[in-house]
């Protein structure tokens, strides 16, 4: 198992490697960079893709001949240009910035924001408690709440039970995650209805003032709303996968022959059962911490008004920060391989009979 970890952790590298080079390849073919981005800024034009909107044709030209603002009109100097473009690294050839970009990464220098001047570091660290709140206890929920009823499911097959809780998990699944995130802040945070949570932000305004219980109810307060918006889909997916592996395992001959020999239910269902049924639930652990920790992320922080790293992965993007964008990349890259390594861990800890070295060979 050793050898195994070992190598999945040297496969870490030219896999971030291959994340880096495509996005840095694509982002150079992407109009708008920091520059423009920039001289839309001194100019007072907000945002430069602004120049892009509009329609087609004849009306697409009238748009920007219309916009004095247009970057692509603009008479700033050209030696205002050339510092900018200095001042953001620019004025070196592609291969040549990313070569430095690859040496400051290796000792884990992400560079400083363009716009935020902050540390690409110290920025993610101030947003990851949002992002980290939202991901653990999402799938810490979605867990602990699946496994019990996909169980119950299996075992109470085709009965009204079965049924019944089918028709809710399709009907949640079905619930796009900020549609029904909208519809609890208009039903419980004073939309139209019950003023019972509050509307933004992770902590209230005099938390700092706070007892420690009272930070511990605050804090809980604040983030149960989108903490059960974000974890709707993801119960609804591991309970119906979790029913189907253990149905899967129950009408397998070990367990016929388990209950021939005398053994009682449970210590069929928890001894034998459980750990071989657990296998694919286990398998898809990674995919829903990091489907909730990033991808559901964004659309939850902006309507629940959270600072996550959702919401600077997409100010980022917009706003062509390109040590953000890049060092974020890097970041969830390689938290989401290690998170696979310890996905594979924990196979073994849950059936110790896996060899991942000898399914190599």
């Amino acid at each position: 198992m050793a050898a195994y970890i070992l190598r999945r952790l040297l496969l870490v590298i030219p896999t971030l490697f291959g994340i880096l080079v495509i996005n840095f390849a694509l982002v150079q073919f992407v109009p708008g960079g920091p520059v423009e981005q920039m001289i839309a800024q001194l100019e007072g034009g907000g945002d430069v893709f602004e120049g892009f909107a509009g329609g087609g044709g004849d009306a697409g030209g009238e748009a920007i001949a219309a916009n004095d603002n247009y970057a692509g009109r603009q008479g700033l100097p050209p030696e205002l240009i050339a510092e900018l473009e200095e001042q953001f690294g620019l004025d070196k050839p592609p291969v040549e910035r990313f070569l430095i970009m690859l040496g400051n990464y290796a000792q884990f220098d992400f560079g400083e924001s363009y716009f935020r001047k902050i540390d690409v570091l110290d920025l993610v660290l101030e947003k990851m408690p949002v992002s980290i709140s939202l991901g653990l206890w999402s799938t810490l929920i979605a867990y602990l709440v699946s496994i019990p009823l996909g169980i119950r499911k299996a075992l109470r097959d085709g009965s009204r039970f079965d049924t019944w809780t089918s028709g809710i998990i399709i009907a949640a699944y079905a619930i796009p995650g900020f549609l029904f995130a909208i519809l609890l802040l208009v039903l419980f945070a004073g939309g139209s209805y019950w003023q019972i949570f509050p509307l933004r932000g992770l902590t209230s305004d005099n938390w700092e003032n706070l007892s420690l219980f009272g930070k511990i109810a605050d804090y809980f307060w604040h983030i149960t709303l989108p903490v059960v918006a974000s974890t709707i889909s993801a119960f609804a997916t591991l309970t119906l996968l979790t029913k189907n592996s253990f149905l899967d395992e129950i009408k397998k001959q070990y367990v016929m022959t388990a209950r021939a020999k005398g053994l009682s239910e449970r210590r069929v269902l928890y001894g034998h059962v459980f750990r071989n049924a657990m296998l694919i639930v286990i398998a898809g652990f990674p995919a829903v911490f990091i489907g909730v920790f990033f991808s559901g992320s964004l659309i939850i922080e902006t309507i629940f008004s959270l600072d996550g790293l959702g919401r600077l992965g997409f100010e980022a993007a917009v706003a062509r920060d390109y040590p953000v964008i890049f060092g974020t990349l890097f970041i969830f890259g390689l938290m989401s391989l290690v998170v696979g390594i310890i996905s594979d861990i924990m196979y073994v800890i849950v059936d110790p009979r896996i060899d991942f070295e000898k399914r190599e060979g």
